[in-house]
């Protein structure tokens, strides 16, 4: 029996033998993190905790063992560097912020046909020259050769999809390329092939490798996704951290303004045990993702959901609460769907005629979605997220109770809204500033209200949750959020620690 099954077996025997069950999250989240964190010591501190629960939960959930592996970490983190760490420790060290990419001063679309043809081919190259860094891609021609090969030949090609069919049969792609158009078949009894067709995306720019048909078929024996590399990610070279935020929502009757305002005591220091208050002496920068504001007329009866039914004295009170945040914290701040901005991606930082006090405050930088920034070297691409929701409901197995899993769908296009005509409204720009061209080591996004991260490939993937108690229309759509749940990213080590603040405030 293989050492990983084994240890599986002994905590999946403790928890049974402690009375308890465990639901199908957890029970894949310990096979997640097995070999990388002791198991048994885990699972038995757990079995404590609920223990001595006044009611005693019937089963032990994914959400259990997290909460118990950060506290741990957070303990840890404090042994460490706890002696070391002076309490305005942030305060003494200078901020190293760089704005990598901004695509505010460099929109123009006009919305004609000839920028909406340009936009397409700007993706297209763009995603091509990443495609073809690839060693198993780099020898791909174009679909006028590929169609001239003589039938059964192998031929390799890069190209858009432009149609996608399902059948008993298979699935049939109709794609393009810069010069013809062709169609792709995936046949069903080639599962593997198949099971990475379902997951492709309309608009989607991928390498086929296929085996040349009659007229103008191919027929699939791999398909080749952009996707990001493996690789080490950078790291700050001190323990300085980044609280990533987005979704606060301010003006709204939802906005979780005590647990806010109990957040920001606790940045000041003036809260929280020693571990807690160690923590937040590190902290340096503000990462805000969008939404800074519920907005006006965003949604069918937001009105009757508004406290403050003003757009510009939304943006008033939102720099009233950010300026009680400490002077020696950046705050770093994008555009989500709700904020005073066009609604089409790529989308300009927030209008100064309606944020104007946000730009009084100095250590605010207003950018545009998405924008890439680096933080002691460290790169984070920044994104409100708006496309997640087309991503959720067109792929297979998405949730929007995992949103990082969304994320790495994003990652594996390269390209932050890859669907075009959907919910996302995407402006025809003559470049495509939506291409994810540089590799980030975090990736940070908001917009569905759930706080969740994981890794891909090296790259930490966050998406930071909200500040907005759960609206009628979350209601009707069935979504339940976890608003209030803070991630706080040690730019050191690439460690999140998430601070639960609606049990603290």
């Amino acid at each position: 029996m293989l050492e990983h099954d084994k240890n599986i077996r002994n905590v999946i025997s403790l928890i049974i033998e402690a009375g308890y069950q465990i639901d199908k999250e957890a029970f894949e989240f310990l096979k997640e993190i097995s070999g990388r964190v002791d198991l048994n010591s885990l699972v038995k501190s757990v079995i404590e905790e609920v223990d001595a629960f006044p009611e005693k939960p019937l089963f032990i959930t994914r959400e259990m063992l997290e909460k118990k592996i950060n506290e741990e970490r957070i303990t840890a983190m404090h042994e460490l560097t706890g002696k070391t760490i002076q309490r305005l420790y942030a305060k003494n060290i200078e901020a190293d912020f760089k704005v990598i990419s901004d695509p505010t001063d460099k929109i123009s679309a006009t919305g004609s046909l000839e920028d909406c043809i340009e936009y397409f081919r700007s993706r297209f190259r763009k995603i091509s020259r990443i495609l073809r860094g690839r060693t198993d891609a780099k020898d791909a021609g174009n679909l006028v050769d590929a169609l001239k090969a003589p039938e059964n030949s192998k031929v390799k090609i890069i190209c858009m999809v432009v149609d996608k069919r399902e059948t008993r049969r298979g699935i049939f792609f109709r794609v393009e390329d810069l010069e013809a158009q062709a169609t792709v078949f995936v046949p069903l009894e080639r599962q593997d092939v198949y099971s990475k067709a379902q997951l492709i995306l309309l608009d989607q720019v991928i390498c086929v490798s296929a085996s040349r048909g009659k007229n103008d078929l191919l027929i699939a024996e791999d398909l080749i996704l952009p996707d990001v590399p493996l690789k080490k990610p950078n790291k700050s070279s001190i323990p300085i951290c980044a609280v990533l935020l987005s979704d606060l929502h301010i003006g709204s009757k939802m906005f979780m303004e005590k647990e806010f305002r109990y957040f920001i005591r606790w940045l000041r220091g003036e809260v929280g045990g020693n571990i807690f208050r160690d923590l937040a002496a590190r902290v340096k920068y503000l990462v805000i993702a969008g939404d800074i504001v519920d907005g006006v007329g965003i949604y069918p009866q937001q009105f009757e959901e508004l406290k403050i039914k003003d757009l510009y004295k939304q943006y008033e009170e939102a720099a009233k609460i950010l300026e009680e945040i400490p002077d020696y914290i950046e705050i770093i701040i994008i555009p989500g769907n709700h904020d005073a901005t066009r609604r089409a991606l790529p989308q300009p930082a927030i209008l100064r005629e309606y944020a104007e006090p946000l730009y009084e405050l100095d250590r605010i930088h207003l950018l545009g979605d998405p924008s890439v920034i680096s933080l002691h070297d460290v790169r984070i691409l920044l994104s409100h997220g708006r496309s997640l929701d087309d991503i959720i409901s067109s792929v297979p197995n998405m949730s929007f109770q995992a949103p990082d899993e969304a994320m790495k769908i994003l990652l594996q296009c390269r390209h932050l809204a890859p669907i075009y005509g959907m919910r996302t409204l995407i402006a025809s720009e003559r470049v495509d500033h939506l291409v994810i061209e540089d590799v980030p080591d975090i990736f940070h996004a908001g917009h569905v209200h759930m706080m969740k991260y994981s890794t891909y490939r090296g790259i930490l993937v966050v998406n930071s949750g909200a500040w907005q108690k759960q609206t009628e229309y979350q209601k009707e759509m069935g979504h339940i959020p976890n608003p209030g749940i803070v991630p706080v990213v040690d730019l050191q080590t690439l460690q999140v620690f998430p601070i639960d603040f609606t049990s603290m405030a």
